[in-house]
């Protein structure tokens, strides 16, 4: 929570953020399609894509196909510069087509970034749609700008899903997730090593 400040936004602004590797997995193309369907609606949008990866030039490509405008490449960001990143935009659009629990989400939420969202692996888990954050199906182009619009339109709304998330975030600080790790960890410990076991059984 202290490495990624909290900003109020009153308005939200159309600048966009995306921080993931630029690799298939995450399908920031989908971001990009996403993008150029803001912009048709709101010329003065832009994107932020912190990152780098194998598909950054098919990515830079793409921006330039879709004829994008204020489209920002800023390439690997070093951990303790990114909460800068966060700061300067305000929503946050992930369009991960295989995921676990992303902790870009929970930062985030963390700086006040209401979050537009593939439902892809563990998100749901994180993202509850319509209370912490909007889901969209994977690959969902055109849904991602519907609901990222949506934010825009509707402040009530995209306020809302801030203050749930950002609530949201305590549930992962260390003094939450302590004791259940911690009793986890010894609950393991005092069982018999099952997979020795068996190993030693098919022997």
């Amino acid at each position: 929570m202290e490495q990624f400040p909290f900003r109020l936004r009153a308005p939200f602004r159309p600048v966009f953020l995306a921080n993931r590797n630029l690799e298939p997995l995450y399908n920031v193309g989908c971001v990009l399609k996403a993008f150029g369907l803001i912009q048709a609606r709101l010329p003065e949008a832009q994107l932020i894509v912190a990152g780098d990866g194998s598909e950054r030039g098919d990515l830079e490509k793409l921006t330039s196909d879709l004829d994008l405008r204020n489209v920002k490449f800023v390439g690997k960001v070093p951990p303790h510069r990114m909460h800068e990143y966060y700061n300067a935009a305000d929503i946050y659009l992930n369009s991960s087509e295989i995921d676990n629990m992303p902790g870009s989400i929970l930062e985030a939420f963390a700086a006040g970034l209401p979050v537009v969202s593939t439902n892809a692996g563990g998100i749901p888990y994180i993202v509850q749609d319509g209370e912490t954050g909007l889901l969209v199906e994977r690959g969902d182009h055109q849904g991602m700008a519907r609901e990222a619009l949506r934010l825009l339109q509707d402040h009530t709304l995209a306020s809302r899903i801030v203050s749930n998330a950002r609530k949201e975030c305590f549930r992962y600080t260390w003094p939450a997730v302590r004791d259940p790790w911690i009793n986890l960890y010894h609950e393991l410990v005092s069982k018999p090593p099952v997979l020795h076991l068996a190993a030693n059984k098919a022997s």
